[in-house]
């Protein structure tokens, strides 16, 4: 079982190699033929490409009797993440329980341990960055890999700013609205200078997004 709407975008002898393998935990290429159906080198250039992805790897069996080692495939830890992890619901309801069991600050302190976590983790990947747009672009990057999916802007009216159009936590920060201070404070922490984040409604202007625009690049303060 794939994430929804994974199997609707991908080439369906990858999602069917991807099955097998994951019900299997490793098969060589003829018996993916004999499975799934199609040629040996249709098969083999189907797991090629999906080693060159990250999603499969290969690895050499040796053989019981004399020959060859024999080239097994299998997911790679990146194929990991196109099955449903547990998620925004499970972080719902143990900030939920949270409250019940420790009182209305306990999930507030939670959120707070959670971004100073992960503020310290990404701090080291920025110390690299020779200027504040280039630190503000790597940690654009760090936030897509979290699940965030947005775009660096730059333009002299507005300045430097993030513009987001997908965020994982968006529906716990609904639920617990105090999460933005703690993200943008983090944010700011990491980058050394202010943030000024806009939520900006979907229209006729694009889609709905958040922009965090960096104070220091152009954007007025107080504005």
């Amino acid at each position: 079982m794939f994430v929804p709407g994974f199997r609707e975008l991908v080439k369906e002898g990858w999602v069917k190699i991807l099955d097998e393998l994951k019900i299997s935990g490793g098969l060589p290429v003829p018996e993916l033929s004999r499975r799934l159906g199609g040629s040996y080198m249709g098969m083999k250039d189907q797991c090629d490409r999906l080693v060159k992805l990250g999603y499969l790897e290969r690895w050499r069996l040796p053989r019981q009797e004399v020959g060859r080692p024999e080239i097994m495939y299998r997911l790679a830890p990146k194929a990991e993440a196109i099955f449903p992890q547990a998620g925004v619901s499970l972080s719902l309801e143990l900030l939920d329980a949270a409250r019940a069991l420790f009182g209305a600050a306990a999930p507030e302190r939670l959120l707070m341990q959670y971004f100073s976590q992960l503020r310290e983790r990404w701090r080291p990947k920025l110390t690299k960055a020779k200027s504040l747009v280039e630190r503000a672009t790597l940690l654009s990057g760090l936030r897509e890999k979290e699940g965030c999916f947005g775009r660096c802007k730059y333009d002299p009216a507005r300045g430097f700013r993030i513009e987001e159009y997908h965020h994982p936590l968006q529906t716990v920060f609904q639920s617990y609205p105090g999460a933005v201070t703690l993200e943008v404070r983090m944010m700011e922490e990491l980058l050394g200078a202010r943030i000024v984040r806009k939520e900006v409604p979907g229209g006729r202007g694009g889609p709905a997004r958040i922009d965090y625009e960096v104070a220091t690049l152009g954007v007025r303060e107080g504005v």
